[in-house]
């Protein structure tokens, strides 16, 4: 038998495997520049490091949050050199609530950084710029929110309710005195929501509870059990003295405790009103969504003589102001319940032009009787994975002017690069700055027919 050579060492024909970088390791790092998401990169030792909270220029003690392969995700814990762009961050919970996560940023870097980050995908991923840019569509940096879903969670082994926003890449809870990006009517709730539900007489059945703010103020409650006589009280007494509605959330739908309450946002320059249940996709910055909506009908341009083709309709936030202008909205919703919603927003609205369908518009148009007659323009607002089996037959419905409402860079993107193979041009692109203090960027698109 050989004798057991003890000096040698086997390895892999890949070589050596590095160790990973453990989750809550400090590390001082040089940012070198900014991600697209707004956090900081910097190298080290072969691996890129992703850190939120800093910014191009600056040295940073940051702290491991997760680590795969060749990334690093860190958080930095304390700034020793500053960018000269940085701005002390408005929000007292900044750096630990994961809702905002370039405050530290001016308001006007933080539109430059969607406006790059949108001109990046374009150029990378469909090769093309927009023969035009258009100025961002902003509202106020501050006091936009007007939508909210607050974590609650019983902690057993502390006796505790937790009740606030979750943390930054962490399911912990942070407690919020106040919240800077609500809108004004929710402060006052925000802030005395925690003793309120920690008067409630089984705490670990509740699930979470959203504020709502538009033609009403409401207040949802998901819970998990019955709920009491006495803290049905408490809630009721809470609601009336905020001036808001109750809804409770048990097994099935929200209701309202009264069954007479109705939720609603006005579109006021259509003099439109349009009803919404809690659940329902409900734009949440009240001032950037309408003027999106005037917006993308300046870049459509309907006439009074056309049939215009409304694609991820949802409630008709886009087709009701069409309908004021247009002979006929054909609006289509993957979502029967929003279809039908649409229909009746319609309907209270006193507008008889618009037509509602449910369809699956992840799928290829198929031969649908709506689609017969053809379309002079075409506007879609898909969600986050875009429209790519729609937009490869949009050429085939005669549309001369297509309007993109884009939430996703990225499927933008990509569906711009098949829209350019149809023979469409990109017109005019800008980004729509609905989510202030967060490096989330929604856009829009005017393509037009060569």
């Amino acid at each position: 038998m050989a004798k057991h050579e003890r000096g040698l060492r086997f390895q892999p024909s890949g070589g050596t495997k590095a160790p990973q970088v453990p989750t809550g390791k400090k590390q001082r790092l040089s940012i070198e520049r900014l991600a697209n998401d707004g956090r900081g990169i910097a190298f080290v030792e072969g691996r890129t490091w992703f850190v939120s909270g800093a910014l191009a220029g600056e040295e940073v003690d940051a702290r491991v949050l997760g680590a795969h392969g060749k990334v690093v995700e860190a958080r930095a814990e304390r700034v020793l050199k500053a960018s000269e762009l940085r701005r002390a961050e408005p929000c007292a919970h900044a750096g630990r609530c994961g809702g905002c996560s370039v405050q530290h940023l001016p308001h006007a870097e933080q539109l430059a950084l969607k406006q790059r980050m949108l001109a990046e995908q374009l150029s990378r991923v469909a090769g093309v710029q927009p023969e035009e840019w258009a100025a961002p569509l902003s509202g106020p940096e501050f006091g936009y929110r007007r939508r909210a879903r607050v974590a609650v969670r019983w902690d057993a082994k502390a006796k505790r309710l937790d009740v606030g926003f979750r943390a930054a890449a962490s399911q912990d809870i942070i407690a919020i005195s106040d919240c800077p990006v609500l809108v004004q009517p929710l402060q006052p709730i925000m802030s005395r929501l925690p003793d309120m539900l920690r008067r409630l007489s089984k705490p670990q059945a509740l699930g979470h509870v959203e504020l709502f703010s538009g033609s009403s103020i409401a207040v949802l409650l998901r819970h998990m059990a019955p709920l009491a006589d006495a803290d049905l009280a408490i809630l009721q007494e809470f609601c009336t003295f905020h001036d808001a509605q109750l809804w409770l959330h048990g097994d099935g739908e929200p209701q309202p405790l009264n069954a007479d309450a109705t939720l609603g946002y006005p579109l006021e320059p259509w003099g439109l009103e349009l009803a919404y249940r809690p659940g329902d996709f409900v734009q949440v910055n009240a001032a950037v969504n309408t003027a999106m909506v005037a917006q993308a009908l300046q870049w459509l341009a309907p006439q009074a003589d056309e049939r215009v083709l409304d694609l991820f309709c949802g409630l008709g936030n886009f087709a009701l102001p069409l309908a004021r202008q247009v002979r006929e909205v054909v609006a289509v919703e993957g979502v029967q319940a929003m279809v039908e919603r649409a229909a009746q927003n319609a309907v209270n609205n006193n507008l008889h032009n618009a037509k509602f369908f449910q369809a699956d518009l992840s799928q290829p148009l198929a031969a649908a009787g709506w689609a017969g007659e053809g379309f002079c323009a075409v506007l879609l607002d898909p969600p986050r994975d875009g429209a790519f089996e729609v937009v490869r037959k949009l050429a085939s419905l005669g549309a001369k002017r297509v309007v993109y409402v884009s939430c996703n860079p990225a499927t933008l993107a990509r569906d711009t690069q098949e829209l350019v193979k149809q023979g469409y041009r990109l017109k005019r692109a800008g980004i729509l700055d609905m989510f202030p203090q967060t490096a989330h960027v929604e856009a829009m698109a005017l393509f037009e027919a060569s």
